[in-house]
């Protein structure tokens, strides 16, 4: 009987620090200001690209009417260089009051006007990464304030934290605060990424019961040599963080930077479809003020999204690399079905004209054949059998996005 009293009092207490939000139960989508915009904190020279609520605003309205919300974008997120340069005289934080004159909840109030969530920024530690007041030894005050503001998702940095070692204890405590306000507030942690750099031991079973998404690599910059880093960075880590994705639990691997300076329009397509398949957040960080139509048109491509936010919440892998060819596949809530990126990571001047056994795709179908749908060309490939090549033309750093069927289930769909 004590012993039974004992196991009900333990698994209690886990229930009390898991995070129980229900959120993320699949890659949540939106919009963050941190890469295009940084840490711009001249409103009087630079009115247009400060952070500031003007700038959040600014961009909740072009979520709403460009389209964006209506494909599933829905979160507004400040970070870094929002506060105050100290907390008040009750030590909470509160907005820089000439950049965000409304405060915070004002401005939350205004992005759920508009149907969005808003998301705010804070760190482990005193400071946060641009020297602003941080969480430190306030954390259940600082989930408190954020949860009476309205706040919809967290994300928690840490790189003015030395002892990276207390983030093990520093992010669930934040979790049971952020549960104990009663709010739900989709979290964000990097945690995960300073531990990695630090060269400690990462539990990423703890990191799933605390975190919904959690970022496990560097900051992305506006290159393509960023983004190939972080894919490469992905395939080498798979077997470690594709166990641990899944409905409420995420692997991020930092914003899309379609839009922006550096990326053409087929390295867009290809971060666009490897987020995809990674089961990544798609959290844009660009001007959608500024942004031209194909770019946008591949951010609201409604097929990528749909495999983005299928169901199972399975992230994908890389099942094949060969010279600059790389393979990835991801399995599809529908019985059979499959995403697939065959990314070309070379820089030739001409398209490669490649040809896969489809055996090597890791896939496997119930009807010994496939019906292929290239979702960025709108283009059908039917009756492809196991024992067959798929061949196809992939320019140079771009990606062919394939979603697979069994062509008996294809025609299903199709009455």
């Amino acid at each position: 009987m004590w012993a039974s009293a004992v196991l009900l009092v333990l698994l209690g207490s886990f229930g009390a620090n898991a995070l129980d939000n229900g959120l993320a139960r699949t890659p949540p989508m939106g919009w963050l200001a941190w890469e295009r915009f940084r840490c711009n904190v001249n409103c009087t020279a630079d009115p247009k690209n400060c952070v500031s609520e003007k700038l959040f605003m600014e961009m909740a309205d072009r979520l709403v009417e460009d389209g964006y919300k209506d494909a599933g974008y829905e979160y507004v997120n400040i970070d870094d260089c929002w506060m105050a340069k100290q907390r008040d005289a009750n030590n909470k934080l509160y907005a820089d009051p000439e950049r965000f004159p409304s405060g915070i909840k004002g401005l939350a109030d205004y992005i759920h006007s508009k149907g969005l969530k808003l998301g705010i920024y804070t760190a482990y530690g005193n400071f946060t990464c641009q020297g602003y007041p941080a969480s430190g030894m306030h954390l259940e005050l600082d989930a408190q304030t954020f949860a009476e503001w309205g706040v919809d998702m967290l994300k928690m940095d840490g790189c003015k934290q030395m002892d990276r070692h207390t983030m093990k204890k520093g992010y669930p405590q934040m979790t049971k605060y952020l549960n104990a306000t009663g709010r739900p507030i989709l979290f964000s942690c990097s945690w995960p990424d300073y531990e990695r750099g630090a060269g400690i031991p990462i539990n990423y079973t703890l990191v799933a019961e605390n975190c919904n998404i959690w970022r496990n690599y560097v900051d992305i910059q506006d290159s393509w040599q960023s983004v190939l880093s972080i894919i490469d960075y992905y395939a080498k880590e798979q077997d470690t963080l594709v166990p641990v994705a899944g409905p409420g639990n995420f692997n991020d691997p930092d914003m899309l930077i379609i839009g922006d300076f550096s990326l053409s329009v087929e390295q867009a397509k290809a971060q666009m479809a490897m987020w995809a398949i990674l089961a990544a957040p798609l959290l844009m960080s660009n001007d959608l003020r500024t942004i031209t139509p194909e770019y946008r048109d591949i951010l609201l491509n409604k097929d990528v999204i749909a495999i983005s936010q299928d169901n199972a919440g399975i992230m994908g892998k890389r099942v094949l690399q060969n010279g600059s060819i790389e393979v990835w596949t991801k399995k599809l809530t529908g019985i059979g079905e499959f995403a697939t990126a065959i990314l070309n990571v070379g820089d030739y001047g001409a398209p490669i004209n490649v040809s896969i056994p489809l055996v090597d795709f890791g896939v496997e179908t119930f009807s010994g054949v496939f019906d292929i749908q290239d979702v960025f060309l709108q283009k059908d490939y039917y009756n492809y059998f196991m024992d067959g090549n798929f061949d196809i033309e992939i320019p140079p750093n771009s990606v062919a996005f394939l979603h697979l069927y069994p062509s008996d289930l294809r025609k299903l769909k199709k009455k």
